[in-house]
């Protein structure tokens, strides 16, 4: 076995192949692998100028935008660590998470750097402002070092944002060894396609719709570049872009999370518009079968599903088109077979005993990119795993909503719920759709003595204290919350509410 190439290398020794050919297109505009680097590597100096050096944490206002693709490689070029910051968040909230993750050094788009509150939060952390815009890379402010309180993640490649059980964001530190085992798992699992092959370039075009805010979107992105491919980034899936890139690019295999599935079968788009796809991949939510068998009838094209999670530095688990043609009729409904490397138990959720195989119950991994490589890392899922390996995920332990591939922890919606001087208590649930998987829906009690808003007032409201998609898609006043003899709400009978009233 040859000597481990680091993730830095690899990268430079793709981007060095042709600087001059096309490399990302983002609003059918081309950039080419010299275009890259050299922004890249722009950024770099002036990080190093600023004295944010190696290992530094840099927190970048991420969305799907070319000009933060460079920002992306530079930063594991150099070996600093991406402290991801969502940029769809509301205002107040984007300026909380950026004083919250107090980095030394923040990174946005021009455009991104005048919303409100967001250079306040960064002089109250003492941090360096860098704006890009397109070639242009420029130090806004100096940093303030004397405030820094974590200059520095040694051996941390990423902390990517996610949502905490006490309503307020953690941060995921995912190791660059992690990270490095997560994108050469991909690569081993990708058929034709050699870890230790020389780099080289391709000729297709792969389209990334993932948000670059969270892990699916970055090793998306990563995967193609090391690949050699050239990637078409669409802002945001929509029904007649994302058709439009297939349409003008033609790539073998595209896709999108289930909710994005839906939208294309109900658009009924023809046939010839998707005829040089030979597969349809998607993960970060539960699939329907029942969605996957109508698109494979519609179109001919396979679904194939993958698992994975932020923590894991990408996917575990995942169907291949020789899987799905041997055997979906029996597996169906699998999320797929464990990864080359992977290993998978399920355990009694209770008293944490190893169960048999096709025995339901917490789901446990240990692989090469999951903590330290060799000890079991307990999920909050529930799952089968038969006798091939093939695995089945039943439901969440801890109650998370997956809405159309994002995850909603309900106390976060009650806590902004009942922030609002109005609301007494309030209590969330997911329910059934048909687009998006599951939605999150709300019902609430009112104080005495103080006059209620109106749907329309708490709805904005919330879209002050809440990423877009973990506001309600209903809120239900009520005079009680249906209890369980312990008092504590009970779920099945939260959800009956919304079911009656549908």
């Amino acid at each position: 076995m040859g000597r481990e190439v680091r993730l830095a290398e690899q990268i430079r020794a793709v981007l060095r192949l042709d600087p001059t050919a096309n490399a990302l297109e983002f609003g059918r505009v081309w950039r080419s692998w010299g275009e890259i680097e050299a922004s890249a590597d722009r950024l770099g100096a002036v990080l190093d100028e600023a004295g944010i050096g190696p290992e530094a944490r840099v927190g970048v206002l991420l969305r799907n935008h070319a000009d933060l693709v460079p920002v992306i490689l530079g930063l594991f070029l150099t070996n600093r660590c991406l402290a991801s910051l969502n940029a769809v968040s509301p205002d107040a909230k984007l300026a909380a998470d950026v004083a919250d993750a107090a980095t030394p050094a923040v990174i946005a788009i021009g455009s991104d750097w005048e919303r409100p509150g967001l250079r306040e939060s960064t002089d109250l952390t003492g941090a360096a402002i860098i704006a890009v815009d397109g070639p242009k890379v420029r130090l806004g402010k100096a940093p303030e070092p004397d405030k820094w309180r974590a200059p520095t993640a040694p051996g941390i490649a990423i902390e990517m944002l996610s949502s905490g059980t006490t309503g307020k964001p953690k941060r995921i530190p995912l190791k660059r060894r992690n990270l490095e085992k997560a994108l050469a798992g991909a690569a081993s699992y990708e058929k034709g396609r050699e870890v230790d092959a020389p780099p080289r370039l391709r000729s297709g075009v792969q389209i990334v719709t993932a948000p670059l805010a969270h892990i699916a979107g970055i090793t998306g992105l990563m995967n193609n570049l090391l690949a050699g491919r050239k990637v078409c980034l669409i802002e945001r899936f929509t029904v007649e872009d994302f058709r439009d890139a297939v349409v003008r690019h033609r790539p073998k295999v595209a896709g999108a999370p289930p909710s994005a599935l839906r939208m294309l079968l109900d658009a009924d788009i023809p046939k010839e518009d998707f005829a040089s796809l030979v597969a349809y991949r998607t993960g970060t939510a539960p699939l329907d079968p029942d969605l996957a068998d109508a698109f494979y009838a519609r179109y001919g094209i396979p679904v194939l599903q993958n698992y994975g999670a932020t923590e894991f530095a990408g996917g575990v688990a995942g169907w291949t088109l020789d899987d799905f043609k041997a055997h979906w009729t029996e597996k169906r409904g699998s999320v797929g077979r464990l990864n080359n490397g992977a290993e998978a138990r399920v355990v009694d959720p209770e008293g944490g005993d190893p169960l048999p195989a096709n025995e339901e119950g917490l789901l446990e991994l240990r692989a090469p990119n999951i903590g330290d490589g060799r000890t079991w890392v307990r999920t909050t899922d529930l799952a089968m795993i038969d006798a091939d390996r093939f695995l089945w995920i039943r439901g969440r332990h801890d109650g998370a909503i997956i809405r159309g591939g994002f995850k909603i922890l309900p106390d976060d919606v009650v806590g902004a719920l009942q922030s609002h001087p109005a609301v007494r208590e309030a209590a969330v649930t997911g329910i059934e759709d048909a687009r998006l998987g599951t939605v999150p829906v709300a019902a609430w009690i009112a104080r005495a003595h103080v006059e209620p808003p109106s749907e329309g007032e708490l709805r904005a409201w919330l879209k002050e204290k809440l990423l877009p998609y973990q506001v309600p898609v209903r809120l239900l006043r009520v005079d009680e919350l249906p209890r369980t003899p312990s008092l504590k709400v009970s779920q099945p009978d939260l959800k009956a509410l919304f079911e009656a009233e549908a």
